[in-house]
């Protein structure tokens, strides 16, 4: 029976050997393949390229932001890219600390969306010199940021060949965000094209100092519409002035993105933006190694980044043929839009004949042509 019970309890101590052995065989295996699952997940994360974007106002369904992100959902597009945005952020220590944010997050560029982030952009930029960002409308570049814009005064000077032929008053309305270079810039690219086809035309300049406040801009437009204005242009975020238009049964020429949906009896047309090319363009340079900082890009119609919206169907079609004649020739490479001779509002020759205006000029443009009623303050 000793015997028995000997043999009996090896047997166990064996099988409870075999099953450790087992068991020491099998667990470092399972181990093994639990350690290697994330490390192989985080290497998959660590190639998604993370691209992010900084919006001034809501990006709603229409508008400047708008426009900034149908260029975003572009890149979105891209199967190796992942985007985030922020959007209605204030101008200022506000922009700074957003942007910021996103550089501690390893974004692999940051695109910021307006004017007023141009030293907040700056700053973080120096901060952060393995991130790339882009700034948008400014003048201010470093080694890992550059600033970049479309030569949209091309599509305001078509549109105002259209407000000028459309016009009945000879007074054309103009609300204005800020006074600065892009936005006077438009505004004088624009009366350029309204006096070529209307000599006797006038644009009244209201400003608002906002980007986007529609209740404000609205207001603006109605005070344009109370002296005579039968057309309404404007340089903001908010459908308001196109609303108001229609409101008055006048005419209205959009801005950043097509507003035709708010104001379908009034709106003409409008000088759109299309981001998704120099977007995309960014960040597969990025992503390249080919990217280059401390750039200046201005881009123009030809690369598509400026355009017009379709016409509205009270706008004729001579009317039409005539701006699509002066379009293809922008887009052909010849930019007659500053093209001297130009007299500023005092009547003095700005631009001789023969002349015109270079980029340093436009870019720095601080005074408005002959044909503009308002000042710029």
């Amino acid at each position: 029976m000793k015997q028995f019970t000997r043999f009996f309890i090896a047997a166990i101590a064996s099988a409870a050997m075999l099953m450790s052995l087992f068991a020491c065989g099998e667990a470092p295996q399972k181990a093994e393949e639990k350690a290697e699952k994330p490390a192989a997940e985080k290497k998959e994360e660590a190639k998604k390229f993370k691209a992010g974007f900084v919006y001034v106002s809501p990006v709603g369904d229409a508008g400047y932001s708008f426009a900034h992100d149908l260029g975003r959902q572009a890149v979105a597009d891209l199967d190796w890219v992942e985007t985030s945005f922020v959007e209605s952020v204030a101008e200022g220590a506000d922009s700074e600390r957003v942007i910021r944010n996103m550089a501690r997050k390893d974004f692999d560029v940051i695109f910021t969306t307006s004017f007023g982030y141009m030293d907040p952009t700056l700053k973080v930029a120096s901060e952060f010199p393995n991130v790339k960002f882009m700034h948008c409308s400014g003048f201010k570049k470093a080694p890992n940021m550059n600033n970049y814009f479309g030569r949209m005064y091309q599509a305001r000077f078509l549109t105002g060949l259209v407000a000028g032929s459309m016009t009945k008053s000879n007074i054309i309305g103009y609300v204005a965000a800020f006074p600065i270079p892009e936005v006077i810039r438009g505004i004088n690219a624009f009366t350029l094209g309204v006096r070529e086809v209307n000599p006797k035309a006038e644009v009244r300049v209201v400003w608002t100092k906002t980007w986007y406040d529609p209740a404000l801009e609205k207001d603006a437009a109605i005070s344009l519409l109370d002296v005579g204005a039968d057309i309404i242009a404007q340089h903001q975020d908010s459908p308001g002035p196109q609303e108001a238009a229609q409101d008055r049964g006048a005419y209205s020429i959009g801005y950043n993105s097509n507003m035709a949906s708010f104001a379908p009896k009034a709106h003409l047309t409008a000088a759109i933006w299309n981001w998704a090319p120099l977007y995309v363009e960014t960040v597969k340079e990025v992503r390249d190694g080919t990217w280059k900082g401390d750039q200046a890009l201005w881009w123009g119609m030809d690369k598509g980044i400026v355009d017009l919206a379709p016409y509205g169907d009270m706008v004729p079609e001579d009317v039409r043929k005539l701006v699509e004649a002066k379009k293809a020739e922008i887009v052909s490479g010849k930019d007659m839009v500053f093209a001297g001779p130009i007299k500023n509002q005092k009547g003095e020759v700005a631009i001789p004949e023969g002349q015109s205006a270079s980029d340093e000029q436009m870019l720095g443009m601080t005074w408005f042509v002959e044909g503009v009623v308002g000042t710029t303050e």
